[in-house]
């Protein structure tokens, strides 16, 4: 009797230990249930979700349960067509559920401030729901164990609030796109667990907290497109030590471009030597600290549009040496001036390479030896930048003839772009030895001389601007060999000849890519004079040119001749002979190559 007495009231304890849970796994069932009798349509995979089948709770579509205890952990509702409020969705019934994903839906209303009963969620992403507006709740500072926050492309407004600093174990904060104003608190720098901070695409204002320089484990920061101005935070301003960006020894990734940040940009933010993008385009950066040697693993530097002051020679010899793995390199639209550097050409990983709209002079260097990475064709890669999943590393660049936001992911961009500047002298023919060239751009510079014979080379090429020069001569009949060319453009010079003929050149159609060039003829321009006459008339023009030329060979030798022999009784010394000689010799070489320049442009234009 007792055994049945101990049997009976084990029983009784189990039912009633079992009831509670039994009632809020039903009370679970019940809110979702009442939640969708309020939305206006999904694609059909709700149809589970009843109360009659709440003994199924585990099985309903996009519901995943605790195998033992039964409740919900994760409601995953990507991509289902919801049409709806958040407003009669009863958050406190879910007090077990850690994951909640409602991404890509047509949600509207606010985010209610029930959400914060949700206190075990470890990820929450509620991202691509255009019309949902309003403001991010103070409550979600109560989502203390939240790992993961992904607010992103909404219609939220206000502004980020000083309770997200409650939520310490966060290590994932994206709030892209979703039309935060105000400032950023400085609440956030509490966050010292956070490895990813995306605040990008939002009207934020005023400036960086120095307090994010408590976040020692981050990764990736992108603070990009917003109204955010002032300095970066560093070290010793004024006088105190404040927290610094440099603090994080593992920081990969800096994207703080389209703000209003001035100054120096901070040395302290890659002195651990751990970044592989800096992104700071369309700021007011007034310089760049020459602090990189620390920073051997950069990949991509863009500081594309800002009111640096340098002279680009100034360049120290060793930063090609530090950074040996960069692969992209943008300063266009600054006002760095002087010579391209011979040092820029060390840098053998470099795919992109974008000078354009300075104030740089002198020659395009002619040795090309060491771009590797334009010489050889790039296979395409993925190219990881630690993300946790939100993006890719994006890149803009000016790509056939317009803006392009560029993915480094999908494939392999490799490109010059030394346009808008004051460059002179030729064409050197080491360009065409960068076989993995996919645009080229020249335009708006002094350049003389001709087109490269071996332009044709270039058979990945598929833009191709040098318009807004000063070149000469033919059009090399080697374009016929440009296969993939389908942006073209040699306005504004002074070509003379036939234009080649080729399939792919063909399909340039546009006659203005070789307008302002007065000697050139045929397909799309007019035709060309194809007579006998015509053709032996410019044959003995070739002869009385080359005889002319002849008589300038000679001449010049004349002068020089005479010089140097009496250049020997004017200088007594012979260290000051031997200097008139050097002298005379340079002068010399530099008549020989531009009279053989002139000789080769006019040879191009008889024969082609």
């Amino acid at each position: 009797m007792k055994r049945i007495h101990l049997l009976i009231s084990c029983t009784c304890f189990l039912l009633s230990a079992t009831a509670p849970v039994r009632a809020n796994i039903h009370r679970e069932a019940a809110a979702l249930v009442n939640w969708k009798a309020t939305l206006a349509g999904d694609d059909g995979s709700l149809a589970s979700w009843s109360l009659p089948n709440s003994t199924s709770l585990c099985r309903w579509l996009h519901i995943t349960c605790d195998p033992k205890a039964g409740h919900i952990i994760e409601l995953d509702l990507q991509d289902v067509s919801l049409n709806g409020t958040l407003d009669e969705l009863d958050f406190s019934a879910f007090p077990h559920m850690k994951e909640l994903r409602l991404n890509n839906n047509g949600l509207h209303g606010t985010i209610p401030t029930g959400i914060g009963n949700l206190t075990s969620l470890v990820i929450l992403e509620i991202d691509t729901n255009p019309y949902l507006r309003g403001a991010i709740p103070r409550s979600i500072g109560q989502l203390k164990n939240l790992v993961q926050l992904q607010l992103a492309f909404l219609g939220l407004d206000g502004t980020l609030p000083e309770e997200v600093g409650n939520l310490t174990s966060l290590e994932a904060l994206q709030l892209n796109s979703v039309t935060l104003t105000g400032s950023i608190p400085v609440t956030i720098g509490m966050l010292v667990k956070l490895d990813s901070l995306d605040l990008a695409h939002n009207n934020l204002t005023g400036n960086i907290p120095w307090e994010i320089g408590n976040m020692t484990k981050l990764l990736l920061m992108d603070f990009s497109w917003n109204y955010l101005e002032g300095q970066l935070p560093r070290n010793q301003l004024g006088g105190h030590i404040f927290p610094e960006l440099g603090n994080s020894s593992l920081l990969d990734t800096i994207k703080i471009a389209k703000n209003n940040f001035s100054g120096l940009f901070p040395s302290s933010v890659y002195q651990r030597g751990a970044l592989k993008t800096i992104s700071a385009g369309y700021n007011g950066f007034t310089g760049i600290q020459q602090t990189f040697q620390n920073c051997t693993t950069l990949v991509s530097v863009d500081f594309t549009a800002n009111n640096i002051v340098a002279e680009l020679g100034t360049i120290p010899s060793w930063l090609s040496r530090s950074l040996p793995g960069l692969r992209f390199l943008l300063l266009s639209s600054n006002i760095f001036y002087g010579i391209i550097p011979h040092q820029i050409l060390q840098f053998r990983e470099l795919q992109l390479l974008d000078l354009s709209k300075n104030r740089l002079t002198g020659s395009i260097p002619d040795d090309f030896t060491n771009f590797t990475g334009m010489i050889q064709e790039q296979e395409p890669i993925e190219i990881e930048f630690l993300y946790n999943g939100f993006d890719r590393e994006v890149i803009e660049i000016i790509w056939k003839n317009a803006g392009h936001a560029y993915n480094l992911w999908k494939g392999v961009m490799v490109g010059m772009d030394l346009s808008d500047n004051f460059l002179s002298e030729e064409i050197p023919n080491g360009l065409t030895t960068l076989l993995g060239l996919r645009y080229l751009n020249l335009s708006g510079n002094h350049l003389l001389g001709c087109i490269p014979n071996d332009m044709g080379n270039l058979v990945l090429l598929e833009s191709l601007d040098l318009r807004q020069n000063q070149l000469s001569g033919g059009i090399p009949p080697s374009f016929a060999a440009l296969m993939s060319l389908s942006v073209l453009n040699l306005s504004y010079n002074g070509l003379s000849g036939r234009i080649p003929t080729g399939r792919q050149l063909q399909t340039l159609v546009d006659p203005s890519i070789y307008s302002h060039n007065l000697g050139l003829c045929g397909f799309p321009l007019e035709g060309c004079m194809n007579s006998s006459t015509s053709t032996r008339n410019e044959v003995g023009q070739a002869v009385d040119r080359e005889a002319l030329w002849l008589y300038c060979f000679v001449a010049a030798g004349f002068v020089f001749g005479f010089w140097l022999y009496w250049g020997m009784f004017l200088f007594y010394s012979e260290t000051w002979r031997c200097a008139f000689h050097q002298y005379v010799d340079n002068m010399q070489g530099k008549a020989t190559k531009k009279i053989y320049s002139c000789m080769s442009c006019f040879w191009s234009t008889v024969w082609c």
